[in-house]
């Protein structure tokens, strides 16, 4: 289960690193707080404690603790040659991390961390849509968006894999390239995407066995 991949490079953007994460570096970043300073950071680009702190509703000292321990992690790293030393600067390291559940599915010790991080990005997901849901935006832009799901699909392993490696590709075409005038009228966009299998219900076509007693 990738948590973020890498797909097609954008036209004339390089390869982005990849990181697979190990037990260590999921422990260094499975936590509600870290979490969501790496969210913001992702999202928003570079930003000190104080201010991190401010959208938190966080301590600036418990935060500045937490971004220490990010980059100790390489997750974050310090933007040099801007700030004071009293007022620190931290971005996003530009590499794509990708989680593989089943690099632990044999690891007790790292079982609570992997529960974590995965409720925490569930979490993180639905406050994204939630937000964009209760917000007032113009016409344009809500007949723009979309929440939808797919149910009717029967896949096997390896052509979900491949379904999901089709899309993650569109995603990337739609990407600017790195010395692209951006649109004036250009929002930032999320595209969240989730397909995972569902175990068929009794009863269900394909299904188990309805075994129930006729009444």
């Amino acid at each position: 289960m990738p948590t973020e991949h890498p797909g097609t490079p954008a036209p004339g953007e390089p390869e982005r690193p990849m990181r697979r994460l190990d037990a260590r570096s999921l422990r260094g970043l499975a936590h509600p707080l870290r979490m969501k300073i790496f969210e913001l950071l992702s999202l928003d680009g570079p930003a000190t404690a104080t201010r991190l702190a401010e959208r938190l509703g966080e301590n600036t000292g418990t935060v500045s603790w937490h971004l220490r321990h990010l980059a100790e992690h390489g997750f974050i790293e310090e933007e040099t040659g801007r700030g004071t030393k009293r007022e620190r600067w931290w971005r996003r390291v530009p590499v794509t991390n990708r989680l593989d559940t089943g690099d632990f599915h044999d690891d007790p010790d790292s079982r609570g961390a992997v529960s974590l991080y995965l409720h925490e990005l569930v979490g993180q997901y639905f406050n994204r849509i939630n937000t964009y849901i209760t917000e007032d935006w113009p016409a344009e832009w809500r007949s723009a968006g979309t929440i939808s799901d797919w149910s009717r699909l029967r896949l096997t392993p390896d052509q979900l894999r491949e379904l999901n490696d089709e899309l993650f590709a569109v995603i990337r075409r739609h990407q600017p390239a790195p010395d692209a005038e951006p649109d004036p009228e250009a929002l930032p966009v999320v595209v969240q995407l989730q397909s995972f299998p569902r175990r068929p219900q009794p009863g269900a076509p394909g299904g188990p066995e309805d075994t129930r007693s006729a009444e």
